[in-house]
């Protein structure tokens, strides 16, 4: 019997060390991930000075106004004729964005 727990201890404190091995991995990953996220990740001003798609979403809280002002196109009511009243903007309404100066994105 003494073999037994023995054993079952070492197995015991083999599976406590894979266990925390485990753990010391993950957060090893979630650091590295959250480092290389920081790298890409937009600031300040950049947000406004990145282009718009052709093809443009309308977010929670932006208005036709901040739209065109962002994206540089001051016809965003003539090129979508689907848009009755410019004042009735809601989030996830799809427009056509055509920039007439089209700016450039800073690094």
């Amino acid at each position: 019997m003494i073999k037994k727990l023995s054993i079952a201890s070492r197995a015991d404190a083999l599976s406590w060390y894979c266990a925390i091995l485990l753990l010391g991995l993950i957060l090893l990953g979630s650091i590295r991930e959250n480092s290389a996220a920081d790298e890409s990740t937009i600031r300040g001003s950049q947000l406004f000075d990145r282009p718009c798609d052709e093809i443009y979403v309308v977010g929670e809280g932006e208005t036709l106004h901040t739209i065109s002002d962002k994206c540089g196109d001051p016809f965003i009511v003539e090129m979508n004729p689907h848009i009755h009243d410019p004042d009735d903007v809601f989030p996830g309404l799809v427009i056509k964005i055509t920039p007439s100066n089209p700016r450039k994105f800073l690094r």
